[in-house]
């Protein structure tokens, strides 16, 4: 989950290396640090806390290095202190290693470097990176690429390394195992960052390194070599970004702006799988999607939430009987293997490891089966170079663009969007929908953009307002049924997320079985009570909880004439069918969740504890 950047060329490395890490720091912003080589020495700058303080620092210093590596940190192995922070150097400060990854086998390997009379100074797994290459180096005189290559040889664990050395000032070294790692390719300067929006800037070549790959970059050129040295062949493909995707454009935060760029992201999602006869096309093989019997699907967080909705799509619209479980807990309790099943991995990034490993097992323990158990892959996310796509084979992309803010916004909205064409699609094929129900359903994906700007336009003030009522709330409950369950599940992990109020959802027909004990004046109720098959039964529940004396706070739809006699505030959305609901009453959640959170003074896009992409277990 940290973020790494490096870089060799003709311009003086740490405005470079900065500039990375601030494109980064949703990946971790506990502590920060750069290494640069210089006249024969690393000079390593490291600093507690986030970005700012490290920029702080090395302003008092000049440095005019053409090459070096920088890291921001999301805390595993050991607490967030500066001692902790990378880069990690060995007993003689000549190499210097940032790593974003967990190294499993540290303990045995720091133990017994300490037996050869190495020094370590911090908690972390990562030290044993530099100690172990500078023991290669020196024990078996091999050179700097080689002494990487045997190091990483010795690691069991996920892992991206980059690695300089005082020895060898024109080069440094990269390496990948189960964590993301890409090299920018510019000229006479190359770039290596955990994720591309560090690279766009500079270049928009870009080579992505696989499992098991590691390279050597100098100001001539990159090599590339598998674990085992040998040199392979690869060639960088060219990034269709810019470097304003990911500036906020004038708003006060990051999560504000992709929040309002959400009608966007529907519109280009249903552009890019509806033709204009209003045809599905995810692009999906035959093989893939013939005869599926169950589907399972494996997700973490706000994934894992979309993919409740994702549920009660399949199984009403598809008629197939569907598990969503999180990534976590699969891999060490699976179901039994069930016939002709479709595996689903669910992550905005591509990249979280608790899915990745999820979706691998499945992949493997089906491999040699009977035809009927053969693996089925499919990957929701917003990366279509990540690595569930190398695993999976067969992807559908959200379209979502570049999402900075830590808590998911637009990519929820956009995984939802694809849930909800699967199961259209897989529901014609099956015949389980008729023609009219899917044209209705369709033409109703169509109007969601435009509602969305309605919901933006005319109720992110009167949200903005009611905050006021929150300053001092500590507790929140969000209820809802049927298809909006999840939603209560996801407004409430909003909250928690960035305005640290301690927020609960529930399906509402449970409040009546234990957490209706929480309830008084203090506990305001966030209820979703949109038309539909559950409504009745979503007011009813409402009213339970307001005479409890909480404030009721009601989501509905505009022309509902009693809503007004039940709640104490109303966010009042555009008619849509049921159905399609989740995608409306999602934004209020978001809304209200950030404004609490701005109200509050607190960090919006970067909350304490928290990175974009959990790339390790």
């Amino acid at each position: 989950m940290c973020g790494i950047v490096g870089y060799i060329g003709t311009q003086a490395a740490t405005q470079i290396l900065l500039s990375g890490l601030e494109k980064l720091e949703y990946r971790g912003y506990d502590s920060a640090g750069i290494a640069t080589v210089l006249e024969g020495e690393v000079h390593c700058v490291r600093a507690k806390g986030k970005l700012h303080n490290l920029r702080e620092k090395l302003e008092r210093i000049e440095n005019p290095a053409k090459i070096g590596i920088g890291h921001t940190r999301w805390a595993t192995h050991g607490k967030p202190e500066e001692y902790n922070a990378h880069p990690h150097m060995d007993t003689a400060k000549r190499v210097a290693v940032v790593q974003n990854g967990i190294i499993e086998n540290y303990r045995e390997l720091r133990e017994e470097l300490k037996q050869l009379g190495h020094e370590f100074r911090s908690d972390t797994d990562t030290e044993v990176i530099p100690h172990l290459i500078a023991q290669f180096l020196k024990a078996d005189n091999l050179t700097f690429l080689e002494a990487v290559r045997q190091t990483v040889n010795r690691l069991e664990g996920a892992f991206a390394i980059a690695v300089i050395n005082a020895d060898y000032p024109d080069e440094f070294v990269v390496a990948r195992q189960q964590a993301p790692l890409a090299i920018g390719f510019g000229q006479g300067e190359f770039f290596c960052a955990s994720d591309t929006p560090a690279l766009v800037p500079h270049t928009r070549a870009v080579l992505t390194l696989e499992n098991g790959e590691l390279a050597r970059l100098t100001p001539l050129g990159v090599e590339v070599y598998n674990f085992a040295g040998d040199r392979l062949k690869k060639h960088p493909r060219t990034l269709n970004w810019n470097p304003v995707m990911v500036e906020k454009q004038g708003f006060r935060h990051f999560m504000l702006k992709e929040i309002y760029e959400q009608p966007g992201v529907v519109r280009a999602f249903l552009e890019a799988y509806l033709d204009a006869a209003d045809v599905i096309n995810l692009g999906l093989p035959e093989s893939l999607c013939k005869d599926v019997e169950n589907i399972q699907i494996v997700a973490c967080g706000t994934s894992w939430h979309a993919s409740l909705v994702g549920k009660y799509l399949l199984e009403q619209v598809a008629g197939i009987p569907t598990s969503v479980q999180y990534s976590s807990e699969f891999r060490y309790a699976p179901p039994p293997l069930t016939a002709n099943t479709l595996i689903i991995g669910v992550t905005q990034s591509g990249e979280t490891a608790d899915t990745l490993a999820a979706l691998t097992m499945e992949k493997e323990r089906r491999i040699g089966k009977s035809p009927a158990y053969q693996p089925r892959l499919l990957a929701i996310t917003n990366r279509l170079d990540s690595s569930i796509a190398s695993v999976a084979g067969q992807v559908i992309d959200t379209h979502a663009g570049i999402e900075i803010g830590v808590a998911a916004t637009k990519t929820f909205i956009a995984q939802l969007l694809a849930f909800y064409l699967l199961a259209l699609d897989l529901g014609a094929r099956r015949q389980t929908l008729s023609e009219e129900r899917l044209e209705e359903i369709v033409t109703g994906l169509r109007q969601l953009p435009a509602q969305i700007e309605l919901i933006l336009e005319s109720q992110e003030r009167y949200i903005q307002e009611l905050t006021h009522q929150f300053t001092e709330t500590q507790d929140f409950i969000f209820v809802g049924r049927g298809i909006n369950f999840p939603i209560a599940l996801e407004g409430a992990l909003k909250l928690k997320e960035i305005s640290y109020i301690h927020a609960e959802g529930y399906p509402a027909g449970e409040l009546k079985h234990g957490p209706i004990a929480l309830l008084d004046a203090k506990v305001p109720v966030v209820a979703i009570a949109m038309p539909g098959s559950v409504y009745e039964k979503a007011i009813s529940n409402a009213q339970e909880a307001k005479a409890r004396d909480s404030r009721l706070i009601g989501v509905v739809q505009m022309d509902d004439a009693h809503a007004e006699e039940i709640f104490d505030d109303l966010i009042p959305l555009p008619a849509v069918d049921e159905l399609l609901s989740p995608i409306l009453t999602a934004i209020p959640m978001q809304l209200l969740a950030y404004h609490i959170a701005a109200r509050r003074g607190l960090d919006v896009d970067q909350p304490r504890n928290l990175a974009k992409s959990v790339t390790v277990e």
